[in-house]
């Protein structure tokens, strides 16, 4: 793939998927996602792919601290309507990584449902920030939000960005927009992956 060099520099997501240890597609039942992975499921590699990876990372941090998370074992519930913005984007990308879906998710094995994922995804939650992160064995959840503003773009992209969309940009200003734009998700991803005022995280219970 020729994707951009920093993408080998994201911190990788790794989990526990006790499925796969089950039907024999990971013998030690871990699975390791990369920001690649994301961004083959979502077509393209932006700030919402980006701010999408580094929320889920650091809600599955704080929820399982040293413990690999459990995929499968974790509901997502999203703030926004599912057609709503980039929400379908982002919730994608939580699926990927959490396991967690929409009705259309898999039913689970046999009468009891084990490994079910089905309906462990959410839309228009209740809640004070972009999305929420619960575990369902221990109840305990997270709430996350964006600040893409702590990472702005590059002052070019002002002018870049018009000729881009309405199609009138040559060669040398497409070439230089997608670096620019690639530039701002790798201050992103690298730079800022640690960074508490760009993903905001704050612990959420939720009753029920």
């Amino acid at each position: 793939m020729d994707f951009p060099d920093f993408f080998d520099r994201v911190p990788a997501i790794t989990v526990r998927e006790p499925l796969a240890a089950l039907l024999g597609a990971s013998a030690s039942g871990t699975i390791t996602y990369c920001y690649a992975d994301a961004v083959k499921l979502a077509g393209h590699s932006c700030p919402t792919v980006a701010g999408a990876y580094l929320m889920i990372r650091k809600g599955l941090a704080r929820l399982y601290g040293d413990d690999l998370p459990e995929r499968g074992n974790i509901e997502v519930h999203m703030r926004d309507a599912r057609d709503e913005g980039t929400t379908g984007v982002v919730a994608a990308i939580a699926t990927l990584l959490t396991g967690a879906a929409p009705e259309t998710g898999f039913g689970g094995i046999g009468m009891n449902h084990r490994f079910a994922r089905r309906d462990l995804l959410c839309f228009d939650a209740p809640i004070d920030g972009r999305m929420a992160l619960r575990r369902r064995d221990t109840g305990s959840g997270v709430v996350l939000d964006l600040d893409t503003a702590r990472v702005p773009p590059a002052a070019r992209m002002q002018t870049l960005l018009p000729k881009i969309v309405a199609g009138s940009a040559d060669e040398d200003n497409v070439a230089l927009f997608a670096a620019l734009w690639q530039e701002r998700v790798e201050r992103m991803l690298v730079d800022h992956a640690d960074d508490p005022k760009l993903v905001h995280v704050r612990p959420w219970q939720m009753i029920g």
